[in-house]
């Protein structure tokens, strides 16, 4: 008896086809909670700066709960959520309002010890002694600083947002291609995203995780609704992204294959177009603001310094030295850092380091903190020599030694001098002041040299290697291309993958390409490796000596494509390389039209900003030789310098109550070692993107000449205007 036929139960069908397709995906880790552990992991792992500013946020941050209004908390919201960060907007402003207060308040109770110990040794009454010893300008700077840092940790959620919008656009143009690819052979938005999450770097592939995890944990009931919710976050910042995602969504309803591909690879165009589009008008936007920084933050300050020395002796005890260290190494250093960050904020996107550097055999070098001990060593005899003069005044060093502090140039052989003291400390009423004297100066002058030499030797050496690693990279990629074509067309006449690379290597002789493929087919023959693994093995993989992202992505691809067919992995290799042909004609573009930005930036940072410093250096020594020697005249009883009373000159300025040119010089060469850090940033960002390994090595070079220039600029201009004050106002001393 045949049984009654039964109609199928749509639910069963579902659970049951939808159970299958999930067993096929590795995606059904998320069931297990792997994704959300490896999203955990990963988000701690990516960003330890920002777990360092969580922990800020839950413990200063938490001290008092500040009521934000609604508008700044979503707009603050916002950015920490674009940042991937677990903290209330609450948080972050109590956060930045505790940093200011902490900061005033310190100025203010400093300032007061300092009115108070001065005040004690006064004659006038308590009251009084206090107000005239208060350190007013001390006490504005403080200020000063305690609003620039309160505005800067205020804007911290959205530089973080922004640095990490910057990274994660990078891997944007990469992403599309992923899922483009995938979706041209298996029309599943899943599978292809999870292809795309599992290929590409972080931060994006921590995003691509987390439209899973949102899924997993009940937020969306599917992929397509967290992956629109994760697309709103770009908007407005990216709307070639958020198109070219609708437009793979929408290839999915195309009842025609060939239409369906068509759709696919317009979406990737679309990408392409928008990051050329808005690279072109960063290249625009870009020129006026990084002017204004160089005037703002270079210029103008440097050529201040020039009047600082006249205005101290003018000011006296009302300007001191490191009322000068604030302005120009805390204050102004930050106010540039800012207007740089404005910069990088215009930046769309690029392309920033590739994580596969982390598996190149060179790695662990370029990690070690060897590097910085051996720049140690060798910078510590000029440290040493730059802060002789200090041990000289408040150490018992020299006295130890059978040393005078008063020691002079004749002492030491040097006649042209007479008895010019080499440090030049002098006695007041307040105690021994100084060091006034050029020896102390040019001594002086070994401390920023060694400063800049230790970071320079420590990154030259740490990224050398890399860097010439990254050179054969760069060049390898110019290569890639037609080898890719080559590679694509064999495979789709039949040829396996695994005997492709070798035939691939024989037409590529002489070629950079070649060594690349040589290794592939010898992993493949001799170390009877697979495809796979013979160019992503950990230990012997040909990927590790050439860490490229193209590269990686192009054969990622092929080991994925190969898998459905040899002719879907030939249409995908020969899509790969049209699209590197059009990616490589847009970087080239790019880099043409920024070449004269980043050239005169360049030479500015390296050449004129540490010349103009060096100079006022020794314009700074100068001054002080004048007016110590009209001083000295004056002490002799010389009246008359055919301009009028001496005595009625000198009366205008206060030599004791001076600024040392020994402090201001080091003042000036640490504020030339944070411009070229901070410009040195700035410039890689605008050029290649966040880029950490070019950052460091780009840092190095320019601390090498830039401060290599400054010092023997200040060195012989110091020497030259001091030599042309002694011999103009010898006659003061002539019998």
């Amino acid at each position: 008896m045949t049984a009654p036929y039964k109609k199928p139960d749509v639910n069963e069908i579902l659970r049951k086809y939808g159970a299958k397709i999930e067993g096929q995906m590795s995606t059904s880790a998320v069931n297990s909670g792997s994704y959300s552990n490896e999203y955990e992991k990963f988000k701690a792992e990516l960003a330890p700066e920002l777990t360092k500013y969580e922990k800020w946020c839950r413990s200063l941050g938490s001290f008092i709960k500040v009521n934000v209004p609604e508008k700044d908390a979503a707009e603050i919201r916002r950015h920490l959520k674009a940042a991937h960060l677990d903290v209330e907007p609450w948080q972050a402003l109590t956060l930045a309002l505790m940093s200011f207060l902490c900061v005033f308040m310190f100025g203010f109770f400093s300032s007061l010890a300092i009115a108070l110990i001065k005040g004690s040794q006064s004659t006038e009454s308590m009251l009084g002694g206090l107000v005239s010893s208060f350190p007013l300008m001390y006490f504005i700077l403080m200020t000063v600083l305690s609003l620039f840092l309160y505005y800067f940790i205020k804007a911290y959620p959205e530089r973080l947002a922004n640095r990490w919008r910057l990274k994660a656009s990078s891997q944007m143009v990469p992403a599309i291609l992923y899922v483009v690819v995938y979706m041209r052979h298996t029309p599943n938005l899943e599978k292809a995203i999870e292809f795309a999450s599992e290929h590409l770097q972080e931060p994006l592939s921590l995003d691509f995780k987390k439209v899973f995890y949102d899924v997993e944990v009940g937020k969306f009931s599917t992929i397509k609704e967290s992956l629109d919710n994760y697309l709103d976050t770009w908007r407005g910042y990216s709307t070639e992204f958020i198109e070219s995602f609708h437009l793979i969504e929408s290839s999915l309803f195309e009842p025609d294959d060939a239409r369906r591909i068509n759709t696919l690879e317009k979406a990737l165009q679309v990408v392409l177009d928008g990051v050329y589009e808005k690279m072109l008008k960063f290249t625009h936007n870009v020129r006026s603001p990084l002017t204004n920084v160089y005037m703002l933050g270079v210029v103008l300050p440097t050529l201040g310094l020039a009047l600082l020395p006249l205005a101290s002796a003018m000011l006296g005890s009302l300007f001191k030295w490191y009322y000068v260290f604030i302005l120009f190494n805390l204050i102004i250093p930050f106010f540039v850092f800012y207007l740089t960050d404005k910069v990088m904020f215009l930046r769309p996107g690029g392309h920033g380091e590739t994580s596969l550097m982390e598996k190149s055999p060179l790695y662990e070098n370029y990690k070690s903190s060897s590097h910085y001990a051996s720049a140690f060593v060798i910078c510590l005899p000029f440290l040493i020599l730059g802060l002789l003069p200090l041990i000289f005044q408040y150490t018992p060093f020299p006295e130890m030694i059978g040393l005078d502090k008063d020691y002079t140039f004749s002492q030491l052989g040097l006649p042209f001098f007479k008895n010019e003291m080499i440090f030049g400390f002098q006695e007041t009423a307040d105690g021994v002041v100084g060091p006034f004297g050029i020896g102390a100066l040019l001594l002086g002058m070994f401390l920023p040299l060694g400063i800049a030499l230790f970071f320079s030797l420590a990154y030259g050496s740490k990224t050398r290697e890399m860097i010439v690693e990254r050179e054969h990279t760069n060049e390898l990629e110019q290569e890639f291309n037609s080898s890719l074509f080559q590679l694509g067309n064999r495979i789709g006449n039949g040829v396996p993958p695994e005997l492709v690379f070798g035939k691939v290597a024989e037409s590529a002789k002489g070629l950079k390409t070649e060594d690349f493929f040589m290794r592939v087919n010898y992993n493949i023959k001799q170390m009877g490796m697979d495809v796979e693994k013979a160019i992503f093995d950990k230990r012997r993989g040909a990927i590790i000596f050439y860490p490229s992202e193209i590269i990686s992505t192009s054969m990622k691809i092929l080991v994925e494509a190969a898998k459905k067919g040899l002719k879907i992995a030939a249409t995908s290799l020969i899509s790969i390389s049209e699209y590197v042909k059009n990616l490589n004609k847009i970087t080239e573009r790019l880099k043409d039209m920024l070449a004269e930005i980043i050239s005169d930036m360049k030479s500015n940072m390296t050449f004129l900003a540490p010349l103009l410093a060096g100079i006022v250096v020794g314009l700074a020594a100068m001054i002080t030789a004048i007016l110590s020697k009209l001083k000295l005249a004056e002490a002799l009883g010389t009246q008359d310098l055919g301009i009028g009373n001496l005595q009625d000159l000198l009366g205008l300025f206060n030599v004791e109550g001076m600024i040392p040119p020994y402090f201001l010089q080091i003042i000036v060469g640490i504020y030339i070692i944070q411009i070229i850090f901070i410009l040195t940033r700035t410039l890689v960002v605008v050029d290649s993107g966040e880029d950490k390994l070019e950052k460091i090595n780009k840092t190095g070079k320019n601390l090498e000449r830039g401060m290599f220039l400054y010092f023997v600029t200040a060195f012989f201009a110091t020497l030259a205007l001091f030599i042309l004050a002694s011999v103009v106002l010898g006659g003061l001393f002539a019998p």
